[in-house]
């Protein structure tokens, strides 16, 4: 049994993982080779710069496998995978995450609980979330479903431009629902005030401050009755 060095079976596992062909997994009859500085060495067999790569101490690792022929870097393939994890890593982290927050109603809501749901989906909006304003009707309130549209309807309205409609109101079953999105408008953060000149502040810290001295006035009496 022929054991691998440590380093040498995770870099297989995770080129499993990835599909990437490196080293004698190659398959291809010819490739294009490119070497570590970034020079072509042109159309060579697989073993050839394979053998390049080795006297480097570097892997060959297939880059562009569809290409024709396929185009191989020769190159440390694991500082390739810590490379590539680290630009995956600061690209999720570039992305915003949209969750849909759902705020409930009833057709029997007070104006107090209305008030503060509706904060609450203000809140969610400014936050960058999606809000699903649903409201259930029970019994016989569905007789009366245009006390729900209303509701929801004026949940619109108050909103304003804190939120766009994405789905106008409808019903599914015994449900009502909307749902809205973040404006522009909200999701725009404010731009801090830019910083005074140094030149400027050195210049008023110079500067004697001059103060105006008022006129004395005659004293008014005033009274409140």
């Amino acid at each position: 049994m022929i054991l691998r060095p440590l380093w040498r079976r995770t870099i297989d596992k995770r080129s499993a993982k990835s599909f990437i062909r490196i080293n004698d997994r190659i398959r291809a009859r010819e490739i294009r080779v490119i070497d570590e500085n970034g020079e072509q060495l042109g159309v060579l067999p697989p073993f050839e710069a394979l053998k390049i790569a080795r006297e480097r101490g570097l892997d060959l690792v297939e880059i562009s496998p569809n290409a024709i022929p396929p185009v191989c870097r020769i190159q440390d393939y694991g500082k390739f995978l810590y490379e590539r994890d680290k630009s995956d890593r600061a690209a999720r982290k570039k992305q915003k995450i949209i969750t849909i927050k759902e705020v409930k109603f009833s057709v029997t809501v007070d104006e107090h609980d209305y008030q503060t749901k509706k904060n609450q989906a203000v809140r969610f909006l400014h936050e960058g979330d999606k809000v699903k304003a649903s409201l259930r009707f029970r019994g016989r309130q569905m007789a009366h479903r245009e006390l729900g549209y209303q509701i929801v309807n004026r949940l619109i309205q108050d909103i304003g431009d804190a939120g766009i409609v994405e789905f106008m109101p409808r019903m599914e079953g015994t449900t009502l629902h909307a749902i809205l999105a973040p404006s522009k408008k909200a999701e725009a953060p404010k731009k801090p005030a830019a910083p005074k000149p140094i030149e400027a502040v050195a210049a008023s810290v110079a500067a004697p401050a001059q103060v105006a001295v008022p006129a004395q006035a005659e004293p008014v009496e005033s009274s409140v009755e």
